[in-house]
C-alpha cells in the first residue's frame, strides 16, 4: 500500500490528544488521556454496563494460542518450507478471525459462558488441527514427520493479569533492573527485566473492535484492543539500565552509518517476506519501510537485488522495515477499510519519524566478518504479550533519556522530548545460513560480555534508531496482529541484507579499523 506521507503535528491535534496524566512524586500514573470526543477511546466505562467479559473475576481480554513455529524441527525440508510458511501464516489468521469474534461476542459469551467454547475456542481448535496436520504431511513428504503438535491447537482466553497496575511496580511496568539493559549488546535477548510483567497493567480489549473502523467504545484505545492506559509510564520516574559491555584488546569500534530516509515517500504494505513469502497480509499489521522498494510478500532475492533503494548509497539496497507508529487522535488514516489497517484493529494517523538512524557497529571482543548477502534477521516478537519474552526486543524511551530504556511499556516523554524506539539486531551469525525455520536460530545475541555463542561468529550489529514527534503522554501505538493488543513489547524490526559485496567490504573494514564511515 502507498501513499503520500503526512503526519498532523499541529497544536490542535496536541490539543485533542493532549495528556491528562497526573504524575505522582514517585512517578506513577494515576490518570490519562482524556479525550475530548467521547466516541475516540480512552474512556473508562463501569464493566458491568458495557459487557466486557469476566470470568473468575478476571476480565478476558484477548485469545492466546500457543506458538507452533517454535515447536518446529530447526532444519525444515528445502521442498517443504513454502508450504509449512503458508500454513504458519494461515495459523495466524484463524487466530486474528476468533479474536474479532471474541471481541463482538464478549456481551453473549458474558451471559453465556459456553458460547466462548462452543462458538470461538471450539471451532478454533478444530482449524488449528487441520492446519497443523497439513505442516507435519508437508514434512513427512521429505523428511522425520514432527510429533507432538496437535497438542498446540486448543487455545484460551487471557486476561491482562495486572489490569490497572499502572506502572506502579517500579515505575517502568517491568522493575527495571535487569534485563533493561537497552543498548547492551550481550543481554538483549534475555531481557530479564520483563519478569512476567509483559503483560502487566495494560488494555483490556473490549470494543467493537475493528466493526466501526476502530472507533471502539471501550477503554482499550481508540480501537478497543490496546493500548491502555497501564501501558504507559513517565520516563523520568525510571532510574537509568543501560549497561554496555567492556571493551577488550581486539574490539572493533568502528561504526557504518547507512542514510536511507524516513519513508518519506510513504511505501506500507502488511505483508513479511521473510516470516510469511506469498501470503498478502501476512502480518495483520502496517510496516514502514525504507531501503529496498520492492519488497512485498512476493519478492524474491532477485526482486530485491533489482529493487530501487532509498538509501544514498546505491549499493545498500538492504530492506529495514517495522510496525508504524500510529497517533491516536481519532483522525483515521487511509487504511482504515483495508487489510493491515483499520480491518485488523489497528487505526489512526501513521506517523512519519523524524528521524531514523541506521548503524551497523562492532563487537566489544573481536574483528566482525561480512554478512552474507540476502541474510535475514527479525529482532524482538511480533507476539511477544501471548508468547512471552523469550524473543522479545523492545527498547522505548526519550530523547534526553535514552540511558533509560523500556522493555513493556510506552514512554511518557516531557514536553520538548521526542519518543525513540531503538533496535538492537543480533550480532552474530552460524556462518552457514542466511535463514532458519523460526528466522531465529541462524542468528544468535552476543552475551553479557559482548562474545558471540560457539559456533558463531561476530558480524556488524545493525542498530535502528526511530524517533517521533509525538504530543507528550498516551495516545500512541505500534501496530500489532489484533490478539496482541498493541503492548509495547511486541514491537519488532526486520532486516534483510542486499549489501553489494564491495560496500559490505567496506563497511567490515570500516568497523574492524575502528573508523567512522557513510
Amino acid at each position: 500500500m502507498r501513499r503520500a506521507s503526512r503526519k498532523r503535528s499541529t497544536l490542535a491535534n496536541r490539543a485533542i490528544a493532549a495528556s491528562a496524566a497526573l504524575i505522582l512524586g514517585g512517578g506513577g500514573l494515576l490518570a490519562v488521556n482524556v479525550y475530548a470526543s467521547a466516541g475516540e477511546g480512552w474512556s473508562d466505562p463501569d464493566p458491568a454496563q458495557s459487557g466486557q467479559l469476566r470470568i473468575a473475576g478476571q476480565q478476558m481480554s484477548t485469545i492466546d494460542c500457543p506458538e507452533v513455529a517454535n515447536d518446529l524441527p530447526e532444519a525444515v525440508p528445502d521442498s517443504a518450507r513454502q508450504e509449512v510458511d503458508r500454513e504458519l501464516a494461515a495459523l495466524d489468521s484463524q487466530i486474528t478471525e476468533a479474536y474479532k469474534r471474541f471481541a463482538d461476542s464478549q456481551q453473549q459469551i458474558a451471559q453465556d459462558p459456553n458460547l466462548a467454547q462452543n462458538a470461538i475456542l471450539g471451532p478454533l481448535k478444530d482449524k488449528r488441527l487441520a492446519t497443523i496436520d497439513r505442516i507435519a504431511i508437508a514434512f513427512d513428504r521429505a523428511a522425520e514427520r514432527p510429533q507432538g503438535l496437535e497438542s498446540l491447537a486448543p487455545c484460551t482466553l487471557r486476561a491482562d493479569d495486572n489490569g490497572g497496575a499502572g506502572g506502579e511496580d517500579g515505575q517502568g511496568g517491568d522493575g527495571q533492573g535487569d534485563g533493561q539493559n537497552g543498548g547492551d549488546q550481550g543481554d538483549n535477548n534475555d531481557n530479564a527485566g520483563q519478569d512476567g510483567n509483559q503483560d502487566g497493567g495494560q488494555g483490556d480489549g473490549q470494543g467493537d473492535a475493528g466493526q466501526d473502523n476502530g472507533q471502539g467504545n471501550g477503554n482499550g484505545g481508540q480501537a478497543g484492543n490496546g493500548p491502555n492506559a497501564a501501558d504507559f509510564v513517565d520516563i523520568q520516574s525510571v532510574q537509568p539500565n543501560v549497561q554496555q559491555p567492556q571493551q577488550q584488546r581486539g574490539a572493533s569500534r568502528g561504526e557504518f552509518t547507512t542514510n536511507c530516509g524516513k519513508n518519506e515517500n510513504g511505501k506500507f504494505n502488511p505483508d513479511n517476506v521473510i516470516v510469511a513469502p506469498g501470503v498478502s497480509n501476512g502480518a495483520h499489521h502496517m510496516h514502514d519501510y525504507v531501503g529496498n522498494q520492492a519488497n512485498d510478500a512476493f519478492a524474491s532475492d532477485d526482486d530485491l537485488a533489482r529493487g530501487q533503494t532509498t538509501c544514498q548509497n546505491q549499493g545498500d539496497k538492504s530492506t529495514y522495515y517495522w510496525p508504524v507508529l500510529r497517533l491516536q487522535n481519532g483522525q483515521n488514516e487511509n487504511d482504515a477499510n483495508a487489510d493491515g489497517g483499520g480491518k485488523d484493529s489497528n487505526v489512526g494517523e501513521i506517523q512519519t519519524p523524524t528521524e531514523v538512524s541506521l548503524k551497523f557497529v562492532g563487537s566489544p571482543v573481536s574483528k566482525v566478518t561480512a554478512m552474507p548477502r540476502f541474510l535475514r534477521i527479525i529482532t524482538g516478537d511480533a507476539k511477544a504479550f501471548t508468547n512471552g519474552d523469550a524473543n522479545a526486543n523492545a527498547s522505548w524511551s526519550c530523547t534526553g533519556f535514552e540511558d533509560r530504556q523500556l522493555k513493556d511499556k510506552y514512554p511518557i516523554c516531557p514536553e520538548g522530548s521526542q519518543v525513540v524506539r531503538t533496535f538492537n539486531f543480533q550480532s552474530c551469525w552460524d556462518g552457514q545460513n542466511t535463514d532458519s525455520a523460526n528466522h531465529r536460530t541462524h542468528v544468535a545475541f552476543a552475551d553479557e560480555n559482548g562474545a558471540c555463542p560457539n559456533g558463531f561468529q561476530a558480524i556488524p550489529q545493525l542498530v535502528q534508531r526511530i524517533v517521533y514527534d509525538v504530543p507528550p503522554g498516551p495516545g500512541f501505538a505500534v501496530d500489532s496482529f489484533p490478539e496482541q493488543l498493541h503492548k509495547a513489547g511486541t514491537d519488532h524490526g526486520d532486516f534483510i541484507n542486499v549489501f553489494n559485496s564491495r560496500l559490505m567490504q567496506k563497511v567490515v573494514s570500516c568497523v574492524n579499523d575502528g573508523r567512522r564511515c557513510t
